[in-house]
């Protein structure tokens, strides 16, 4: 059985990038297939694996600028010939499922979540934006993207959907049902500290659906210790309005991201997610989590034992849910365990047996 692998973009290391790294891990011998890559911003197994991108990466200053060729993308998946292959496995939030197979090919695509920037996010995407070109022409493209987006999806013989918020999603866009398989937590990379430090962690990508622009407004009230990891676009205007008691250390090291999960004093998930590695991560740690109440952190947090909910996005209800969850003496012990469901090696023999099933 030959298998090919399709994944959007590997120029980040995000919880999509490992989940791609389970599957390449199950899956040695079978060559990735991509939009375009960046191995200068991604770890050394990934500068090892057969990696094919599409014509994009040829693009000149198509690293830095992909974004602006979106227009671009559907037409480059589709140039992919994957002919040679029994099984495609496409890992997706956006373009890799299109990808054209043939009858004799099964197509299961691992769908992180339809393109929310097309879909359920559209005008908060556009309400953002600022340049008045963008404002006039994006919506002209994207409008062309959610008609391929729709029709693409139809190419896929079978989805697995990364939780039950992003399956609701692929019935709502897409019509289609979808069995879930829950990403996976490398928990040999976390381990337990005898003694937290008086501060709680933001481990994200700055952006504004995270929504840490409320969880830093609660911070400048408290005036507790905050740290944040993690870039983005929204990076400076989050600078610009957190207090001194908040520190932004950028991006950093999987050992460093670790450390700092293992001694804070609780971890905070201020946005939905469509699943969220991030507080498992931190449970695994065994540290509790604070997260908004919608999407996957449902999923993944059991209120009153692995950490709390608050259910309305603002500063009041967060400030008294962030008093609670200091006052709750929590067994790290059970987080831990919990975090160990959805382990690596569950994800990779249920990915397997899905497989499996598909093609016998």
């Amino acid at each position: 059985m030959k298998i090919a692998i399709v994944h959007d973009y590997i120029n980040q290391h995000g919880g999509a990038e490992r989940v791609l790294e389970a599957f390449m891990e199950l899956y040695p011998d079978a060559p990735v297939y991509t939009l375009i890559s960046d191995m200068k911003k991604m770890p050394a197994v990934f500068q090892q694996a057969q990696i094919h991108n599409s014509f994009i990466q040829n693009i000149p200053f198509s690293k830095k600028h992909y974004k602006k060729m979106l227009s671009l993308f559907p037409l480059a998946v589709e140039q992919f010939d994957l002919r040679q292959y029994d099984v495609v496995l496409s890992t997706s939030s956006a373009f890799a499922k299109g990808v054209i197979t043939n009858p004799n090919q099964v197509h299961i695509c691992y769908c992180h979540t339809p393109m929310r920037y097309v879909w359920d996010l559209y005008h908060q995407y556009m309400e953002e934006l600022k340049n008045p070109l963008f404002k006039w022409m994006l919506p002209r493209v994207l409008h062309k993207i959610r008609l391929w987006d729709y029709a693409s999806a139809n190419r896929v013989d079978h989805f697995i959907a990364n939780s039950y918020n992003v399956s609701k999603r692929i019935k709502k866009y897409y019509g289609r049902d979808s069995s879930v398989i829950h990403p996976p937590v490398n928990l040999e990379q976390f381990t337990f500290s005898d003694e937290s430090e008086d501060y709680h962690l933001i481990v994200s990508r700055l952006i504004p659906y995270k929504r840490i622009d409320l969880i830093i407004e609660a911070f400048n009230q408290l005036k507790w210790p905050l740290v944040i990891i993690g870039d983005g676009y929204d990076r400076k205007r989050l600078e610009q309005m957190a207090h001194s008691n908040i520190k932004f250390l950028g991006y950093q090291p999987d050992h460093v991201i670790a450390e700092h999960y293992s001694k804070c004093r609780a971890f905070i998930l201020g946005g939905e997610e469509d699943f969220g590695i991030t507080p498992l991560e931190a449970q695994a740690s065994g540290r509790p989590v604070l997260a908004y109440g919608k999407g996957g952190a449902l999923e993944t947090v059991i209120e009153g034992q692995t950490g709390l909910f608050f259910y309305e996005p603002n500063v009041t209800e967060i400030i008294d849910k962030l008093k609670q969850i200091n006052n709750i003496d929590f067994d790290s012990n059970f987080i831990r365990a919990h975090a160990e469901t959805f382990s690596k090696e569950r994800f990779k023999q249920s990915i397997q047996q899905f497989i499996t099933s598909k093609i016998t």
